[in-house]
Order: C-alpha cells, then sequence, then structure tokens
C-alpha cells in the first residue's frame, strides 16, 4: 500500500494518508507498507525481496541513460519464527515499511515491483500517477 507515511511498532503497520494513486507535483512523501505472509513451512528461512520503482514503459527509474543515478530500489530479509502457543500450520504476518521522498517528473506514471526471492507476481505491483504541473506546465 501507498502512504504518506507508513511505520511497523509492536508487529503491526501503522499508515498514515494510506491508499493514494495519484500525488504532486514537486516533493512526494512516500511511504510503503508491505505485508508479508509467510506460510508455516517457510518460517525460520531468510527470504530476500527488492522493491524497484518502474516507469510507464516498465523501465527502472532513473533509468541509466541519465548520467550519475540510480535507480530507486529498496529490499532487505525477513525471516519469520514460529512463536510459542501458535497452532502448527499457522500463517505468520510480518509487516515492513518504507519511507522516502520522491522527486519526479509530473504527468507521469509509476509502478512499485516487488520481488521475493527474484520471483514477482502482478499482485505484487502498484502504480500511480504525479499529477500535470500548475496549469499544465511541468
Amino acid at each position: 500500500m501507498l502512504a504518506d507515511h507508513a511505520q511497523v511498532s509492536d508487529g503491526k503497520l501503522f499508515i498514515a494518508g494510506g491508499g493514494w494513486s495519484s500525488a504532486g507535483p514537486g516533493p512526494i512523501p512516500c511511504g510503503i507498507a508491505l505485508l508479508f505472509h509467510v506460510p508455516w513451512q517457510r518460517t525460520n528461512e531468510r527470504t530476500a525481496f527488492t522493491l524497484s520503482l518502474l516507469d510507464e514503459d516498465g523501465r527502472p527509474f532513473p533509468g541509466l541513460d541519465e548520467p550519475g543515478e540510480q535507480p530507486i530500489q529498496a529490499g532487505g530479509q525477513i525471516e519469520a519464527g514460529r512463536p510459542a502457543g501458535v497452532a502448527p500450520g499457522t500463517e505468520i504476518n510480518v509487516p515492513v515499511a518504507f519511507n522516502t521522498v520522491l522527486q519526479l517528473p509530473p504527468g507521469r506514471r509509476f509502478t512499485w515491483v516487488l520481488e521475493i526471492d527474484g520471483q514477482a507476481d502482478e499482485a505484487w505491483r502498484v502504480s500511480f500517477a504525479t499529477r500535470e504541473g500548475a496549469h499544465g506546465l511541468g
């Protein structure tokens, strides 16, 4: 989920200004809230994930054709343990939050894409648009 701000505390997600799909123009505070549902049989295993920002053509943003710029990415690893007293077979939730401020061109579409252990799924994408500048000017 996209939000103005997201954080994890006591194993729960706290989301402010969540669920937007258009932003800007200008600096865009962007929180990304993730909730991993770890199957019981995958607990106690490390799982790597990466979030990448893609432009409307499906290319990393900013593109490699922009000198000195690195594509916008975030990621890490999660590992869900098996809490004492939880029934075998129970799915374990692992919340994760990232926050940044994006400077993006107006009038464009972008998509955050999540990959888990190098695998992607259409359901693991969230898209948004940047509004045009004042009076349609940049």
